[in-house]
């Protein structure tokens, strides 16, 4: 586990929660980020920081807030 495994699994997380349309596809397309994403989520210390109230959820007021307009299906 590096900072980069951390920082692709939050992006994906982000990109997955503001686009969710335009990154329907994305597991299919890029198998291993899927892997790597479904990894670090398993990692104990992980699942328990994400199961936590620690946890700040996504919002409308962060860089990953949902863009409806911009979020267009993508093939």
């Amino acid at each position: 586990m590096t900072y980069v495994d951390l920082s692709l699994f939050q992006v994906y997380e982000g990109l997955r929660y503001a686009f969710p349309r335009a990154t329907a596809h994305l597991d299919r397309r890029y198998p291993h980020l899927a892997a790597l994403h479904a990894a670090v989520m398993k990692r104990p210390n992980i699942a328990r920081y994400l199961q936590s109230d620690r946890r700040i959820p996504f919002n409308e007021n962060g860089i990953f807030r949902h863009y409806p307009e911009l979020d267009k299906d993508v093939a």
